[in-house]
């Protein structure tokens, strides 16, 4: 399976469960969880060959000249990340069906662990630093969503605004840093950077760049001095916590440090840097652990502990300790899961998380017991558990590494984290299972069912598996993994007795010591309490509220509701850049001469000069606004036309057309009071803006038209190939369905959001309360004739309609030669059918509507889509079209091209955009009050044009 696919899959899983939830819970969970599995599959396929030492490389070409590809590729670091983040999550997946309540929506939740997940398959698998960096991006996005996903908690959305706040301006950070390493290796591929060791260490900017992709690996994985995000994470459900803070998000950090270990690692800045930070955040976090009574936030601060005992580890940059960070990542994964999903259930079953409230559990919850040992007791470190391995290994390296020329500091700190590990360990079984059974238990506790202990229960199983027999169970993952870390073949060799040795005996030290500060820990506790300290909560939010403050000023100034206001900003920094643009360069000298002003050329220039300045002293009356309004457009028209530019001429006057009805129609529905009355001040200020921004852009057209410069022309190129390559003689049509059609595909897609926008609000305001019906409750300003749908227009729009969709079809047709094509033919279309509504009336034309316009819009951008999808199928990019000559008998031989598939597709997106929203603004007319007529026209025969004047209708 295609490393590609396999990145794909998990984002095309997040499409599944908001659709298949109204199937049930369990048919959500089980397709959520196939298609984990799928991918997970896709990946054991290929760690035969990994384990061997092979990579595996999937490459697509997208953007080579910028250097940004979609290129993955796979190694013993990416298997192993990859299984951990498939594997966990099938077992989060299964959980979760479990845990979730009943008013939980669990579609939303599966959807965005489901984007989640692939944010994270997408960097541990990207062979291209930039798609790194969105993968890394979207990984905050997307838990940003999963700890807020109980939205309803003020806890829950500040753990996740904290939480994206800190990583995502780390992910900042580290965004510079990777472009520093493209630019010295000059390659974005990590393939090419990893093998460029020499010339990153040797650069300038090595410093700054291991600075900068640091910070994003330190607030990415909790390290201090950002590590309090982690533990406010924690209001997010259990699922999430198991997830994303024990086996994935906290480890991306981990992994990149380990993907950039071989060229990063060997220096001195990288030892103080990663040594020290993952030291300090070990001691730290399993200290502040001890004293913590939830259980969740017990388990966090553990988390922020063992996170720093792997960068301890890969800040040590030898060979020997990062192989055992390696190990210790799966072994942290295994038990740390089991512990929160075991909590999650303890949570689920008595109704708290609070220690002190607990005990007893032992004898209620048997199941859970024995996962909760097993788990935690490998979390202390005790043998023969998979934890006592890679403890004993980290303490081994932490002795044979000195700290500025001091050997016992690293060994001494190791070993106080290593104590406080088992004392927060220790704590976790004896207070909450052991002791006699409660009576004050918030909900009468019990061993929940099968589906829900489950996952625990497997990952306790591999806790042992992987204890008792490491070399079976991890031996060749790990020495896989540890080779693609260090860049070479490693030596793997695990095992349970290393004789007396100074690590046995730190090892000894830290278990008796946890079980003395266990005893104490009522007395430590008061003390801990009654001792001031910073917190880091209160520090970030009194950094971050000054900003806060400013940035809500800032918006309230700017964002004021006067769209003028908008208007001006973004002018006056349009014509700044435009100015700096011209100043900082040169124009060079006039080439070419101007050409001869034609009289009707003049008169048309003057029309629209003159339209154009009338509408600033006549916008207040709209109705004239939007005439003028058109005549500026016809002009334009007519000017395109005479600049011999048929394809645009016939664009704009259908636009306009099209644009003119639809705004007569929302007119009604402005207010109808007059606008906010300008002052001079004010007017000046604009005059200015206005006219450096005309000024500026004539100013630039006027240097392009008159200079030959020194680029070439893409024009050139689409006049040689638009014939050759796409079949076609209209050069317009070629561009928008072959060369551009991507732009033009991406077009559609807005139209056809746009319509259905408008369709979703005019559903809102329908269906709204009072405000809603005093919006909509407008009265005509003027007495209305009793003709309202006159019989002459009536019977020009039935005459018109078949020789006006007769026309779009020929339009159609003619576009890929001559000017036209799918979106002119569209709007034609369109308008012939606008022009039914104007004549016999919205209720008299949508009975005889016997086409959706939801469904057409779906069915234009579905039929565009598949005419691109098929070029794939020919092995060409994506909208590259195909054509060839029949010859039928007695008729001359025609053109057949797929782009005229593609142009059908913009076709019907265009009707169906134009005509939605045509009809949502009619539905709006009805709702004021307006009447509807059933007959094509409005008088009766029994009634005479004065009766019905007098009856108001």
């Amino acid at each position: 399976m295609s490393l590609a696919l396999i990145a794909a899959l998990p984002f095309l899983g997040a499409l599944l469960p908001g659709l298949l939830i109204r199937s049930g819970r369990t048919a959500c969970a089980m397709v959520t969880g196939s298609v984990t599995a799928l991918a997970l599959l896709g990946i054991l396929l290929h760690a035969p060959a990994v384990l061997r030492g092979e990579v595996i490389q999937t490459r697509i070409e997208w953007l080579p000249a910028l250097g940004l590809n979609a290129n993955f590729f796979l190694d013993g670091l990416g298997l192993l990340f990859t299984g951990l983040i498939l594997g966990i999550g099938l077992l989060i997946i299964l959980y979760a069906r479990f845990y979730l309540s009943s008013k939980d929506p669990m579609g939303q939740f599966y959807s965005y662990l489901m984007l989640f997940q692939g944010a994270m398959v997408g960097i541990v698998l990207s062979d291209n630093i930039l798609l790194l960096l969105i993968f890394w991006e979207l990984t905050s996005l997307s838990s940003f969503l999963l700890i807020g996903y109980w939205k309803h908690l003020p806890e829950g959305r500040q753990g996740a605004r904290m939480a994206l706040a800190v990583t995502g301006a780390g992910g900042l950070a580290m965004i510079g840093g990777m472009l520093i390493l493209g630019n010295i290796v000059g390659s974005y591929d990590l393939t090419v950077i990893l093998t460029q060791k020499e010339a990153i260490q040797a650069s300038e900017w090595y410093l700054p760049a291991l600075i900068l992709i640091l910070l994003g690996c330190f607030t990415k994985s909790a390290q201090f001095p950002f590590h309090f995000w982690l533990p406010h994470a924690m209001a997010a459900p259990t699922p999430v916590s198991a997830y994303l803070h024990s086996a994935t998000m906290v480890k991306a950090g981990l992994f990149l440090m380990a993907r950039m270990w071989p060229v990063l690692a060997g220096t001195p800045e990288w030892f103080y840097l990663v040594a020290t930070a993952g030291l300090i955040t070990m001691v730290l976090g399993a200290v502040i652990g001890v004293f913590k009574d939830d259980l969740k936030a017990l388990l966090a601060f553990s988390t922020v502990s063992h996170l720093g005992l792997i960068t301890m580890l890969l800040g040590f940059g030898t060979k020997a300790a990062a192989t055992v960070a390696v190990f210790h990542i799966l072994n942290h994964a295994t038990f740390k899961a089991a512990l929160f999903m075991s909590a999650g259930i303890v949570d689920h079953e008595a109704h708290t998380r609070d220690i002190k409230r607990l005990g007893g559990l032992r004898k209620l919850m048997p199941v859970t017991f024995a996962i909760v040992c097993i788990a935690a007791l490998s979390m202390a470190g005790i043998p023969p558990l998979n934890g006592f391995l890679s403890k004993e290994l980290m303490l081994t390296e932490a002795v044979e590494t000195p700290w500025a020329g001091n050997a016992w500091i690293l060994p001494a700190l190791a070993t106080i984290g290593a104590l406080f590990s088992v004392a927060y360990s220790f704590r976790l079984i004896a207070h909450v299972f052991l002791g006699p059974v409660r009576d004050d238990y918030p909900h009468k506790p019990h061993d929940p069912g099968f589906g829900m202990w489950a996952a625990p229960a497997f990952l306790a199983l591999l806790v042992v598996l992987i204890g008792l027999m490491p070399m079976t169970f991890a031996g060749d993952l790990v020495r896989a993994t540890a080779s693609a870390v260090i860049g070479e073949p490693a030596y793997v060799n695990i095992y349970h007795w290393h004789g007396f040795v100074p690590a046995l005996f730190l090892s000894l030290l830290a278990v008796g010591g946890g079980l003395v500060v266990l005893g104490l820990h009522p007395r430590l506790e008061a003390g801990w309490n009654a001792v001031p300290r910073p917190e880091a909560k209160a520090i970030f939010d009194g950094l971050v509220e000054p900003f806060a403050r400013l940035s809500r000023r800032v918006t309230d100034w700017l964002h004021d509701g006067r769209i003028a206001g908008y208007f001006a900003i973004a002018t006056v920094a349009i014509v700044a850049a435009g100015y700096y643009a011209w100043s900082s360069t040169t124009a060079g000298v006039v080439t070419r001469d101007l050409t001869p002003i034609a009289p009707v050329a003049a008169v048309g220039w003057l029309l629209l000069m003159g339209c154009t300045g009338a509408l600033f002293f006549i916008h207040r009356s709209r109705l004239v606004t939007l005439v003028v309004l058109g005549v500026v457009g016809l002009m334009v028209s007519v000017g395109f036309a005479y600049l011999s530019a048929p394809d645009l001429a016939l664009t704009q006057i259908s636009v306009e057309v099209a644009t003119i009805i639809l705004l007569l129609l929302a007119l009604n529905f402005l207010p109808k009071a007059d606008a906010e009355k300008i002052t001079a001040g004010r007017g000046f200020r604009d005059l200015v803006v206005a006219g450096a921004a005309g000024l500026g852009a004539g100013a630039l057209v006027y240097a392009l038209m008159m200079r030959d410069f020194f680029f070439p022309t893409i024009s050139d190129f689409h006049l040689a190939n638009s014939y050759i390559g796409g079949g076609g003689t209209n050069v317009v049509n070629v561009i928008l369905v072959d060369f551009r059609g991507y732009d033009t595909f991406g077009e559609i897609i807005v139209l056809g959001i746009a319509g259905l926008l408008i369709y979703a609000l005019a559903e809102a305001l329908l269906r709204g309360g009072p405000a809603n019906d005093r919006l909509l409750s407008w009265v005509p300003d003027q007495k209305r004739a009793g003709d309202r749908h006159p019989l002459m227009l009536v019977i020009a729009t039935r005459v018109m309609l078949p020789v006006a969709l007769l026309v779009a079809v020929f339009i159609f047709l003619r576009g890929h030669n001559m000017p036209g094509g799918g979106f002119i033919s569209g709007l034609v279309a369109a308008i012939a059918l606008v022009m039914q509504y104007m004549a016999s009336g919205y209720g008299w034309t949508a009975a005889r509507q016997r086409v959706d316009y939801h469904a057409m819009i779906g069915w234009g951008v579905t039929i565009a889509a598949l005419c691109g999808v098929g070029s794939w199928l020919a092995g060409r990019p994506f909208l590259t079209s195909a054509f060839g000559y029949v010859h039928p008998p007695v008729i001359e031989k025609f053109e057949i091209a797929t782009a005229a598939i593609f142009d059908l597709g913009v076709f019907l997106t265009v009707v169906g955009a134009v005509m939605l929203a045509l009809a949502s603004l009619s539905r709006f007319a009805v709702r004021a009050g307006e009447t509807v007529n059933t007959a094509p026209f409005d008088i009766r025969p029994d009634q005479s044009p004065a009766s019905v004047a007098k009856e108001g209708h």
